[in-house]
């Protein structure tokens, strides 16, 4: 059973652990990823202890996010003709 349901408003973007957090009684933060929550996962663990919540989001919030390993949201660059004599 889950320590707790938890909005993902309420959590906190971590920039060092590129994860979602959120205080555990433990001391230390539950974590979930963007990917995580991509694939639909609901759980967020805490590493230190064996409690876990259930975050509540809305998983079209983050099905339409630019992928930042391959597309990083950029338009492809233009291409330049070169002459060569």
């Amino acid at each position: 059973m889950s320590y707790d349901d938890v909005e993902i408003e309420d959590m906190e973007w971590n920039e060092e652990l590129q994860a979602y957090t959120y205080p555990c009684p433990c001391g230390d933060l539950f974590q979930i990823t963007k990917d995580d929550l991509k694939l639909g996962e609901e759980i967020a663990r805490c590493p230190s202890c064996s409690l876990y919540i259930t975050v509540i989001y809305n998983m079209e919030d983050f099905s339409g996010e630019p992928d930042r390993k391959t597309n990083k949201g950029l338009e492809p660059s233009k291409q330049q003709t070169v002459t060569v004599a």
